[in-house]
């Protein structure tokens, strides 16, 4: 008898998971997933959407002659920084939340921070450990050992190369970046601007000289190159137009209100004139996913000047960068520039430090974590797709309408009165930016009352409130997507 039951018991078994009422039932009365809304972010785009934070590093001979942008004609005898440490850089960045670093391997000026074997003019041939030292190599390993990313920005406008404008300095800027990608990858990100062409040094012709921006460096071939050298992980590529990344079309630190990811890209290129104001909108039927990095610098200028100690800017002022920038669904870039001895200064670090405390105590408590939430409608009733899924804590599950629903309401409960500034909310991007507009109101006195509106979502919309208010309650209201909203977290702080 009982081994009739042991033999019975997995044929029980398994008959039971086909008629009752068992998880395997439940998903197949789960509605399919929204078709996405083209276009949508690669792999390599999502990660860097959840980097969030980045560090520009500007540091080069312009830092011992008080410039900005060099001319091309310094020796390479005046980069000599006596204290650098590449790990003071990084761990300090890394207190900050920054997760990755972009370092000016070669500004406009054309010095190189590894010894190129491309060019004499490079740390190869500086005092700097007697000509032995690697800025590039140095900073790649710090990253590495504290778990950042490393970028490049390898400027393509050069003021000393005396074939700038030729073709055979385009072949010197390949043979350059497939040397960078090959000796010191991997590299998330390879960062160019529209700064090319003008008066330099160039050899000692000391002339200006004009390129055609849109042709001249033949931009496909010479990304196709980067993609060759390193073709895992995927490098994203930052320039006005992208074709990963754009600008946002200042350097301000201001994202736009209004942030689509898209734009369409096929007449724009680094450098050309009037794209500002497209740049830092997008566009709602762009037919790229290139979204907007945000860059400024910590102090006034780019590259350090002992003149600007006192003008660095103040914790209040980055924690309102970072509203306009990360809050507003970009990434930021935050430039902070080593000082003569090849160290971030202190009046930096102390504001970063400072920087950091605010933010952590702004966002410290969620008080919608776990929260009950409920909506107007949600995807056939399903509990794959409803309001719980705002406030589990994880970005993979979302609430979302049916098909042809383009608006929605729902409701945070927070379980007593508590006083708010701040509601974060987060579209599954996955599937593509949908959202046009929505507001925030909030239950007081009986009655809700509007606190906040926007237009787009994005990866993260931060929306502070018109004042703080005290509230159990919180309502979202989607007023217009391109098509079923898709929203993976609401957090109220």
């Amino acid at each position: 008898m009982e081994l009739k039951k042991q033999t019975l018991l997995p044929t029980i078994l398994f008959l039971w998971s086909v008629f009752s009422c068992s998880p395997n039932k439940q998903v197949e009365n789960t509605p399919p997933a929204p078709e996405p809304v083209f276009p949508v972010p690669s792999e390599a785009q999502l990660d860097w959407h959840e980097m969030e934070m980045n560090a520009f590093i500007h540091f080069t001979t312009n830092t011992f002659t008080d410039l900005e942008w060099g001319y091309g004609d310094e020796s390479p005898d005046i980069f000599n920084p006596s204290q650098l440490d590449a790990d003071q850089w990084v761990t300090t960045l890394k207190e900050a939340g920054f997760k990755g670093v972009i370092l000016t391997v070669k500004h406009h000026d054309g010095f190189c921070l590894w010894p190129s074997k491309y060019t004499e003019h490079s740390v190869k041939n500086s005092p700097y450990k007697n000509g032995q030292g690697d800025v590039v190599k140095e900073v790649a390993e710090a990253c590495r050992q504290h778990g950042l990313k490393f970028g490049i920005y390898l400027s393509p406008w050069d003021r000393n190369r005396a074939d700038y404008g030729q073709a055979s300095y385009v072949a010197y800027y390949r043979n350059q970046l497939k040397e960078l990608f090959s000796t010191y990858g991997p590299v998330f990100e390879m960062w160019f601007d529209g700064a090319n062409g003008g008066d330099g040094y160039y050899g000692g012709a000391r002339e200006e000289r004009k390129i055609d921006r849109s042709s001249y460096y033949g931009w496909p071939v010479t990304l196709d190159l980067v993609r060759a050298t390193q073709p895992q992980p995927a490098v994203l590529f930052f320039s006005d137009a992208g074709p990963d990344i754009r600008w946002c079309g200042n350097e301000a630190g201001v994202g736009g209100e209004t942030n689509w990811n898209t734009i369409s890209s096929d007449t724009l290129y680094a450098g050309k004139a009037g794209i500002e104001k497209l740049l830092n909108t997008g566009s709602e039927n762009g037919a790229q996913w290139i979204p907007a990095e945000v860059n400024t610098s910590i102090r006034p200028g780019w590259f350090y000047h002992a003149r600007e100690d006192s003008l660095v800017k103040s914790p209040e002022k980055l924690f309102e960068i970072y509203l306009a920038s990360v809050g507003r669904g970009s990434s930021l870039l935050l430039n902070i520039p080593p000082d003569r001895r090849g160290l971030i200064h202190e009046a930096d670090i102390a504001t970063l430090k400072a920087w950091r405390s605010m933010l952590d105590e702004a966002f410290k408590t969620n008080l919608a974590e776990n929260a009950v939430a409920t909506a107007d409608s949600y995807r056939g009733n399903s509990a794959a797709y409803a309001p719980s899924q705002l406030t589990d804590g994880d970005e993979d599950t979302y609430w979302t309408t049916d098909d042809g629903v383009k608006s929605g309401s729902i409701e945070i409960q927070l379980g007593k009165v508590q006083t708010v500034k701040y509601v974060v909310l987060q579209e599954y991007i996955r599937l593509g930016q949908r959202v046009k507009s929505f507001s925030v109101e909030a239950w007081k006195n009986q009655a809700w009352v509007p606190v906040a509106a926007a237009s787009t979502l994005g990866y993260k919309r931060i929306l502070k409130l018109n004042e703080p208010v005290e509230t159990d309650k919180i309502r979202i209201r989607i007023k217009d997507a391109k098509a079923s909203p898709l929203i993976s977290q609401v957090a109220v702080y």
